[in-house]
C-alpha cells in the first residue's frame, strides 16, 4: 500500500517549487483579448488581489462576491481617474484560479487598458501574468484536471461548430469522467494486490479474489481497446479532415481558388495551397497541389509533383479530379468500357496505386480511402455522353457551378464519417498525448492478463504477486498522466506553450 500512496500522491519536485512561485505573486492581465473594442476584461488573481482591488477603487472592503458593481479606477500612487467601469469579486476558492481574484470591467480603448495595466504594475507583488498562468493556477489549485486545461485551449483555438462542441464538452469534463472511472476501478485493483502483498504474502492469495480481479482488469482492457479503436476521430475533428486535390495538369484543381494562379498552360501550380474551410461545421483544410503527371523537364514542378503525392499520402480525404472532355475521348475509343474502367487507368497514370482495392466489383469499393471522383468541365460536353450511374461521381462545372451543391453536401456526409459528432455520452480523445498514455497502459493491463493466464494453465506454480502489481502500477501512472495526477514540468510546458496572456 506504501508504493501506492506513493504513485497517487507524490508530483514532480519542479512541480511543487513552481506552485510555491506562484502562490507568493497575484498576476494580471488584459483578458479579453487585443485591439479596440466598447469594454475590455482585465482580470487579477494571487494573495494580494483584495489589497490591490482596495488601492485602484478606493474601496475600504470588498464588494459582494460574485456581484457586479459600477465604481471609478484610479492610480494607487497618483490618485488619477483613469475610467470608470464595472469590478466583480471573486473569492476563493470560488473562482476560477482558486485563489482570490477580481475582474475589472472597462472601456476598450487601448489608453485606457495601458493606463490601468501600469497602475496595478505600480503595486508592490503584483506583476503580469505568463502566458497560460491564469488557467495553470487553476489546474494546480484542482480547479481543472490536464483534459480540462487541454479542452479550454482548444476551445479558444476552435473555428467551427463542431470544434467548438468537442471542446466545450471537453472541458466539462466529458473525458475525465472515463478516464477518471477507469483509474478509480484500477486503484481498487491495485490497492487489493498491494494489502495481499503487505499484510498477508505469506498466505494463498485466494483464487476468487484473483479471479474477481482478473476480470475487473480484462473488463477494463476491453473499454481501453474500443476507446482507441475510434478511427482517431477526435484528432481529425481538432485539426482539421486533411483533404488533398489531384489531378492532371489543367483539369480545374485551382478553378474556385483565388490564391492560385489559374492559365490554359499545363502546370501553373507548383507549389502546396491550403485553405481551411467550414463545410456543414466540421473543419476542412483543403489543399491544392501540382498537377500530376510523369513527364516534364521542369525541376520545380516535378518538386511539386513529389510534394502532392508526399500529401496524398497523408490525406484523410481525397478530391480526385477528371478533365470530362480527355474521358470522352477516351470513351470513344473504348465503347464497350465503363467509367470504373476509366477511374482505374487514371489513378494508374497519376502513379496513385495504392488509392486502388483489387478485386472489387462495385465502385464504392474502389478506393482504399475516403475518395470523391469529381469530373469536371462537363460544360463543354453533353451531359448524356457521360452515362454514368456510379454513386461518389460527381458531374460539375468550375465555371456555371452546376452540380456543386450536391458536392459539398456529399463531402459534408464524409466529414461526419471520418469526424463523427462528439456528445457527452461518447466523448472522442483528441490529442496523440491521450492515445499513447492509453496504449502503454493498455499493454500494461495486458501484461497482467498474460503473467495471470500463464500461471492459471500451471497449476503447479503460485502467481508472482509483486511483478503482476507491478503492471498494475504501471497502468495506473499512465491513467494519471492523462488527467494530471502525475505530472512533470516538461508535460505542462508543451501543453500550455499556446495558451494567450490573460487566459
Amino acid at each position: 500500500m506504501l508504493q501506492l500512496h506513493k504513485l497517487l500522491n507524490i508530483n514532480n519536485l519542479y512541480s511543487l517549487k513552481f506552485i510555491r512561485l506562484c502562490s507568493s505573486h497575484t498576476i494580471f492581465a488584459l483578458s479579453s483579448g487585443q485591439g479596440k473594442c466598447g469594454v475590455a476584461v482585465i482580470r487579477i488573481s494571487g494573495p494580494d488581489s483584495e489589497r490591490a482591488l482596495q488601492l485602484v477603487t478606493n474601496l475600504s472592503d470588498v464588494p459582494k462576491p460574485r456581484t457586479a458593481i459600477l465604481r471609478s479606477i484610479t492610480h494607487p500612487r497618483t490618485q488619477e481617474v483613469l475610467d470608470k467601469g464595472l469590478i466583480l469579486w471573486f473569492p476563493g476558492p470560488r473562482s476560477f484560479t482558486g485563489e482570490d481574484s477580481f475582474e475589472l470591467q472597462v472601456h476598450g480603448g487601448v489608453a485606457v487598458i495601458n493606463a490601468v495595466l501600469d497602475a496595478l504594475g505600480s503595486i508592490d507583488r503584483l506583476r503580469l501574468a505568463e502566458p497560460g498562468e491564469f488557467t495553470r493556477r487553476a489546474f494546480h489549485n484542482g480547479k481543472l484536471d490536464l483534459t480540462e486545461v487541454e479542452g479550454l485551449a482548444d476551445l479558444l483555438q476552435a473555428e467551427t461548430e463542431l470544434q467548438r462542441k468537442q471542446a466545450f464538452l471537453q472541458t466539462q469534463g466529458s473525458l475525465s469522467k472515463v478516464y477518471n472511472k477507469w483509474k478509480n476501478a484500477l486503484i481498487k485493483c491495485v490497492a487489493s494486490i498491494e494489502a495481499h502483498i503487505d499484510f498477508d504474502e505469506t498466505d494463498t492469495l485466494e483464487l476468487n479474489l484473483l479471479q474477481v480481479m482478473m476480470e475487473d482488469v480484462k473488463n477494463l482492457s476491453n473499454e481501453i481497446q474500443n476507446h482507441l479503436l475510434d478511427g482517431h476521430k477526435g484528432e481529425i475533428l481538432r485539426t482539421g479532415v486533411k483533404t488533398v486535390i489531384i489531378g492532371e495538369p489543367n483539369v480545374g484543381k485551382s478553378s474556385k481558388r483565388p490564391a492560385a494562379i489559374v492559365t490554359p498552360i499545363e502546370g501553373t501550380t507548383r507549389d502546396i495551397l491550403e485553405v481551411t474551410l467550414n463545410i456543414g461545421g466540421y473543419p476542412l483544410v483543403l489543399a491544392d497541389t501540382a498537377g500530376l503527371r510523369s513527364k516534364t523537364e521542369d525541376l520545380v514542378e516535378k518538386e511539386g509533383i513529389s510534394r502532392a503525392l508526399q500529401l496524398y499520402e497523408k490525406a484523410d480525404l481525397v478530391l480526385l479530379i477528371i478533365d470530362s472532355e480527355k474521358y470522352v475521348k477516351w470513351k470513344k475509343e473504348k465503347l464497350n468500357e465503363s467509367f470504373m474502367a476509366y477511374v482505374k487507368y487514371y489513378i494508374k497514370k497519376l502513379n496513385l496505386h495504392n488509392l486502388l482495392n483489387d478485386h472489387v466489383s462495385t465502385f464504392e469499393q474502389l478506393f482504399t480511402k475516403h475518395c470523391l471522383v469529381i469530373l469536371n468541365k462537363t460544360d463543354l460536353n453533353n451531359t448524356e455522353t457521360f452515362n454514368i450511374r456510379d454513386n461518389g461521381v460527381f458531374l460539375i462545372s468550375c465555371k456555371t457551378e452546376n452540380g456543386i451543391t450536391n458536392l459539398i453536401q456529399t463531402i459534408t456526409d464524409r466529414l461526419k464519417i471520418l469526424c463523427g459528432e462528439p456528445s457527452q455520452e461518447h466523448p472522442s480523445m483528441n490529442q496523440q498525448r491521450h492515445r499513447q498514455h492509453l496504449t502503454d497502459c493498455l499493454n500494461c493491463l495486458n501484461n497482467f492478463l498474460n503473467e495471470y493466464s500463464s500461471y492459471n494453465n500451471q497449476s503447479d506454480l503460485s502467481p508472482d504477486l509483486v511483478l503482476m502489481a507491478e503492471h498494475l502500477r504501471k497502468a495506473l501512472r499512465h491513467l494519471g498522466k492523462l488527467v494530471g495526477t502525475v505530472t512533470t514540468e516538461n508535460l505542462l510546458d508543451i501543453i500550455f506553450k499556446d495558451f494567450c496572456i490573460g487566459k
